[in-house]
């Protein structure tokens, strides 16, 4: 895992979004600078989402051959972190750069053995006991929610609340991505609480349409990163 987490953690859920959409995202991702991008396929079958992950690492590595990353953000060594959700196995079969793992998933030391360093893992946690314990765990970093009421998770945990997000960061040293809720009106609140990074997922294609799609994602990206850089 690199040094710092990009500040904005976008996640791209390809269950609300048609593929040229979910693969424009992706370009533009790169194109605005963010260092890190999750895709999220939870109704994907492995197949299909094996076919959507080679998709998404082949725009990734297009957009940035043709130029398309920004320095407003620190770029990582690679230029920008693929990483997919639940799945360790097909991030290996996919060739992402890591896996993002939840409480019901794989464990971290079952997914290490799939993906060893320099292979990033994730590690979601909603409670201190969880946190204290990803702390302890071989995840490179922590996910800490949900901050604020979301409606990306049908089954999501209780709303920690600024108060207590800020209170279950100190538990751990390892770089923590605030999730649940967070749009960029309250970014930077969440930010001052203690996160290293934020991850976004509605926000991010607030007034997209079918006809608008690209250039409004982009419009909503630059000012997110305009608000909290």
């Amino acid at each position: 895992m690199p040094p710092h987490l990009p500040v904005l953690y976008p996640i791209l859920n390809a269950d609300e979004m048609t593929a040229p959409h979910l693969l424009a995202m992706v370009r533009v991702s790169v194109a605005c600078g963010c260092g890190t991008v999750q895709l999220r396929a939870k109704n994907a079958s492995p197949k299909e989402m094996v076919s959507l992950a080679a998709a998404v690492s082949s725009a990734a590595k297009a957009a940035i051959s043709d130029g398309g990353f920004s320095a407003r953000l620190k770029p990582c060594p690679s230029e920008i972190i693929l990483i997919l959700n639940d799945r360790p196995d097909i991030a290996l079969l996919a060739g992402f750069d890591g896996c993002h793992v939840g409480q019901d998933d794989l464990s971290i030391t079952g997914a290490r053995k799939i993906l060893p360093r320099p292979k990033v893992l994730g590690l979601s946690t909603h409670n201190e006991a969880q946190v204290r314990a990803g702390d302890e765990s071989d995840a490179d970093y922590l996910a800490i929610g949900p901050v604020f009421a979301t409606a990306s998770k049908a089954d999501a945990a209780p709303v920690l609340g600024l108060a207590e997000f800020a209170r279950l960061r100190k538990l751990t040293s390892k770089p923590v991505v605030a999730i649940g809720g967070i749009t960029r009106e309250n970014a930077r609140q969440v930010l001052d609480a203690g996160a290293d990074s934020v991850a976004m997922i509605g926000d991010l294609y607030r007034g997209c349409t079918a006809e608008n799609f690209m250039e409004q994602f982009e419009e909503n990206v630059r000012d997110i990163l305009a608000r909290i850089l």
